[in-house]
């Protein structure tokens, strides 16, 4: 872990904000790789993560963009009302699940929203390497476009194309054309919403992209709780928990005073992974790949469910 302090603070869009975080103690900061996202400690209980989106070749800055999500689950609202400039925070080391593929032909760069901020990492290193790369930014409109006057500089312009919604249908992504060809050695990369996201890959996967060439990261993702309930026993106790439909795994175990960390609540993080001993989860996270999936021996309780009457947890 370590302690930062809000450096500076920018209006970056409509709802958007950007952080720039610093050591507290004035040193160097732990570098971070492109793609890399950190888990800031909000309050007690309240973890959240944020995509550095600044330049990893800067030591002494971490950079996040961050929107105010409607409605907010208490994360982003925190952090846009209490993180000024001066305010300390604590958050972990910088962790990768997003990593670019060294040595790319070419890198498609695709961003839905506030998505973006983890590409705007690659692309500065993709520049600074001097790779070959195309970057699309889609957009509601340029009121809700954050980093736009980065993305305009010298360093990025050429090779950065804006899609907004409410502009001309000429503006509008379109695979067709946006896409290249899916040649050996073109990597595609995707951050967004979950929608955008599956739509993206899809149009890639029917212009000829194999499954190996994508790679995404969920910003967001709605948690399906729905189903009939089931039990959860927690091992070490022996002790019996119902999960009723409209809750989680996560949330039954709470009321029953049996504490899971948990942060994204969605699937998406990782945080809340736990092993399960005995029964078949019923898997609805976009975290676990689908081969940990069909393995049947972790569960995301913030969102996932039982295909089994009951499960039995490593907790």
């Amino acid at each position: 872990m370590i302690e930062l302090a809000v450096m500076r603070r920018k209006d970056q869009a409509v709802g958007i904000i950007s952080l720039d975080l610093v050591a507290a103690d004035g040193g160097a900061l732990p570098r971070f790789e492109a793609g890399a996202h950190i888990d800031l400690h909000i309050a007690p209980g309240l973890i959240r993560q944020y995509s550095l989106c600044g330049d990893p070749a800067v030591a002494d800055c971490y950079r996040l963009g961050i929107l105010l999500e409607q409605p907010s689950r208490g994360g982003s609202i925190a952090v846009h009302r209490d993180f000024q400039v001066g305010a300390r925070v604590v958050a972990s080391l910088p962790r990768n699940h997003f990593p670019l593929v060294g040595n790319a032909r070419f890198s498609v760069l695709i961003g839905g929203g506030i998505g973006i901020t983890p590409l705007i990492a690659m692309a500065h290193r993709l520049a600074a390497d001097g790779a070959d790369f195309a970057m699309h930014y889609c957009t509601r409109s340029r009121r809700n476009s954050a980093f736009v006057e980065e993305l305009q500089g010298e360093i990025f312009w050429p090779r950065v194309r804006l899609h907004h919604d409410d502009g001309s249908p000429h503006d509008m992504f379109s695979p067709a054309r946006d896409l290249p060809a899916a040649l050996a050695g073109t990597q595609l990369y995707v951050c967004g919403p979950a929608g955008f996201i599956d739509w993206v890959i899809a149009q890639a996967r029917a212009r000829g992209y194999a499954d190996a060439a994508i790679h995404y990261e969920y910003f967001a993702a709605e948690a399906d709780t729905s189903g009939g309930p089931f039990e959860v026993v927690v091992a070490s106790s022996g002790r019996a928990i119902t999960v009723h439909e409209g809750e989680s795994i996560a949330e039954a175990l709470a009321a029953a005073g049996v504490r899971v960390e948990v942060s994204c609540e969605a699937g998406v993080c990782g945080t809340c992974l736990t092993q399960v001993i005995e029964g078949v989860p019923d898997h609805r996270d976009v975290y676990l790949t689908d081969e940990e999936k069909r393995a049947n021996d972790q569960i995301m309780p913030c969102c996932s469910r039982a295909k089994s009457p009951r499960l039995v947890l490593d907790l």
